[in-house]
């Protein structure tokens, strides 16, 4: 089987690469901007007739996209998410190679759900922010092409290769902070949000199974479980042997603020003063007090603020509905979060 991989040296691409040239039946051709692809091709420059050209002479019988951004502005997340897209519509609809579309999409397609809710498929889109915007325009052409295509909404993904600024990336990195300097304390910010994290290893698989299926329409790709950050954030801490206190910065004014872990200094073996109340936030940085004094800071440096970390526009909770995922494509997530936390630390201690 001719597979064109679109996308393949991007975070999701990497994996579905690796997944792909693993299955002896499968002849892989990389498209992308890179240097490592094996035509360099710029979906939102390039004329969907260049492309159609390219696809009659490899004639793929699947065409994978992961292509895309998580980032920029509305004009550029239009462009490298939505007219790319229709690029590559237009090119399988002119190419006689009658090649199968996998588009990998994304679950800020759907946008605020229901606390306590799972999303189907037949769910109303309503995404919250620009991204979910131009994602769910690029599944709407996808779906709207006549092309024999799918179309996988990945929830959040994480594991091995998790972006730095991705949440748990973010995460992982304040982590690493505290423990070479050692803190003894970790404050962090937007640990209420609750996602559905689904390895991105797990997400090529379905990628894979999806390239072999007949299945069409629109398929969950997550966990079927969303979890709390707060909770993720005590998982990374225990798989990274961090003993300091991790405090929230955002519960509500008044509130009582629950410190995970152990009680501050004392998994360290000493106390916190002897630390000089260091405190590091989620971005690394030493935060002030509520009054806006300085405390020990004698840098001059302004503290940054903490910013949300689901910067998604799909509100406090997502959790997938993810039978269809099951019944069309035989597809199962098999790796949990401590794994995928594991791994999303093992890269960041690296950096120590």
């Amino acid at each position: 089987m001719r597979v064109l991989l679109i996308g393949s040296n991007g975070y999701l691409g990497r994996f579905v690469a690796d997944r792909l040239l693993a299955d002896p039946a499968v002849q892989l051709t990389a498209l992308g901007r890179g240097d490592d692809a094996d035509v360099r091709f710029d979906l939102a420059t390039g004329s969907p007739g260049a492309l159609t050209r390219f696809l009659d002479a490899v004639h793929p019988g699947v065409v994978v996209n992961c292509a895309g951004t998580t980032r920029g502005g509305a004009r550029e997340l239009t462009r490298h998410n939505t007219v790319a897209v229709a690029t590559v519509c237009e090119a399988l609809r002119r190419s006689g190679c009658g090649a199968r579309l996998v588009q990998v999409g994304c679950s800020a397609e759907y946008g605020p759900s229901q606390p306590g809710s799972s999303t189907a498929e037949d769910a109303v889109p309503r995404p919250g922010g620009p991204y979910g915007v131009s994602k769910l325009a690029a599944t709407e052409l996808v779906l709207g092409s006549g092309l024999d295509a799918v179309v996988l909404r990945v929830f959040s993904p994480a594991g091995p290769g998790t972006p730095a600024g991705s949440p748990l990336g973010r995460l992982a990195e304040a982590m690493r902070r505290a423990m070479q300097s050692g803190d003894g304390e970790l404050r962090l910010g937007g640990l209420g949000a609750q996602r559905d994290f689904i390895d991105v290893r797990d997400v090529a698989r379905a990628v894979h199974a999806a390239s072999l299926s007949a299945a069409q329409g629109v398929i969950n790709i997550g966990s079927g479980r969303a979890v709390r950050l707060r909770d993720a954030a005590a998982t990374l801490a225990r798989v990274a042997g961090y003993g300091g206190a991790l405090h929230e910065l955002d519960a509500p004014p008044g509130a009582f603020r629950p410190t995970i872990g152990h009680p501050r200094g004392e998994a360290l073996g000493h106390r916190a003063d002897a630390l000089g109340h260091h405190r590091a936030d989620a971005l690394g940085h030493h935060r002030p007090d509520p009054l806006g004094h300085r405390g020990d800071r004698t840098d001059g440096e302004q503290p940054a603020p903490v910013a949300y970390p689901y910067p998604d526009g799909c509100g406090s909770w997502q959790q997938a509905d993810v039978r269809t995922a099951r019944d069309r494509l035989g597809w199962r997530p098999r790796i949990v979060l401590e794994e995928s936390l594991a791994d999303i630390w093992m890269e960041a201690a690296c950096r120590i």
